[in-house]
C-alpha cells in the first residue's frame, strides 16, 4: 500500500524565531476540500476531524516535517522533540522548531527562505488509509452538496507518516509569512518582520 501525498491549504504557515532557534508554525486545515487531478481524472476529497488521531495518539508513532516529501530533506521529528502537533475540531496545529546545526543545512536554508518569500505555503500530508477490513469506514464516498453525481471522498481514520512544506498549495488562499518571535513577544501585534537577503 503506498502511501499518499496530497496538497492541502496551509492556513498561518510561518517562521518564527524563538530563543535563536528559527521555527515553523502552521495548522492543516479540516472539512476543507481539494480537488485533485490525476492522468485526467478530477476528484475531490476532504480530511474528516480527528482523522489522525490514531498516529496523534502514541507517541511513540513517528511523525516528520520534511521539505517537499523527501525524507532526505527533514526539517523536525517528533522523535527527536523538535515537532509538536495538536489536534483541534478544526485543525490539526504543528509547531516545529529547527535544531541547532541542522539550521545551516542547505535545504533547511531554502525551506526558511521559500516560507518567508511566500513561494512555499501549502502543506501535503503523507498518509496511507487503513484497509477496510481493519478499520471499517475509513473512506465514505457521499455525493457534493447541490451537484449529487459529484462524489467527495471523505477520509476519517489515517495512518499520519509526515507533513510536508511544498511549493503549489491546492487552496490559493493560503498563506506564509516570516517573522521574528521572541519568548517573550507572543503577541502577534509585536512581532517584527525580517527580510531576507
Amino acid at each position: 500500500m503506498s502511501v499518499r501525498r496530497m496538497i492541502w491549504e496551509a492556513d498561518g504557515l510561518e517562521v518564527r524565531q524563538l530563543d535563536k532557534r528559527p521555527v515553523i508554525a502552521g495548522r492543516f486545515p479540516y472539512n476543507s476540500l481539494a480537488v485533485l487531478s490525476d492522468r485526467g481524472t478530477v476528484r475531490k476529497e476532504t480530511i474528516m476531524p480527528g482523522a489522525f488521531s490514531f498516529t496523534l495518539g502514541d507517541p511513540s508513532r513517528e511523525v516528520n516535517l520534511l521539505f517537499g516529501h523527501s525524507f532526505d530533506r527533514p526539517l523536525a521529528s517528533r522523535s527527536s522533540g523538535t515537532l509538536e502537533l495538536k489536534d483541534t475540531e478544526r485543525f490539526l496545529d504543528f509547531v516545529a522548531t529547527i535544531p541547532e546545526g541542522a539550521d545551516r543545512a542547505s535545504h533547511v536554508v531554502d525551506a526558511l527562505a521559500l516560507i518567508g518569500s511566500g513561494l512555499a505555503r501549502g502543506i501535503s500530508p503523507g498518509f496511507r488509509v487503513p484497509p477496510s477490513d481493519v478499520v471499517p469506514g475509513a473512506e465514505k464516498l457521499v455525493p457534493e452538496p447541490g451537484n449529487p453525481s459529484v462524489k467527495i471522498r471523505q477520509l476519517w481514520a489515517l495512518l499520519l507518516f509526515e507533513l510536508s512544506i511544498v511549493t503549489r498549495p491546492a487552496y490559493q488562499d493560503s498563506e506564509a509569512e516570516l517573522r521574528a518571535l521572541t519568548a517573550s513577544a507572543n503577541d502577534p501585534a509585536k512581532r517584527e518582520r525580517i527580510v531576507l537577503p
